[in-house]
């Protein structure tokens, strides 16, 4: 059984993240303090914490032909749900890289698509219509 992960990113403005992350991408929330807030992001322990100066990485490498922002999380969903999703958040975040079929005809073909919550972090959401892809060379 696949065990969940724990991420921890920084944010600028807690309640404008703790919005974004409740109320837009509709992540369940849990425990929270003054500080921090704990969400359910897709069956794994996500964790905003308040920090002055939040994320100062804005780095990038070329893949595909976009410039993918670096460093990056998300999460691989079922290609259904990635299309869903997609289409549920459009009117609320702007894309970075707006979804496509990334690698179309070629091995490890997927859905993506990024952009950044309100503190800047690069979030990556993808799916395989094929999951024997994720980790094919």
């Amino acid at each position: 059984m696949l065990r969940p992960f724990h991420l921890a990113v920084p944010v600028t403005d807690l309640e404008k993240a703790r919005v974004f992350y409740r109320d837009i991408l509709k992540l369940k929330e849990g425990r929270s303090s003054d500080h921090w807030v704990d969400f359910d992001f897709f069956g794994h322990q996500f964790v905003i914490h308040y920090k002055e100066g939040g994320n100062s990485n804005n780095d990038s490498n070329e893949v595909d032909g976009k410039a993918v922002p670096v460093p990056h999380f998300g999460v691989v969903l079922e290609w259904d749900d990635f299309h869903a999703f997609a289409k549920a958040i459009s009117s609320h975040v702007t894309f970075v890289i707006e979804p496509y079929i990334r690698f179309e005809g070629q091995v490890g073909e997927q859905a993506t698509m990024f952009f950044y919550d309100p503190s800047g972090n690069a979030l990556e959401f993808k799916a395989f219509k094929d999951d024997s892809q994720l980790f094919a060379t």
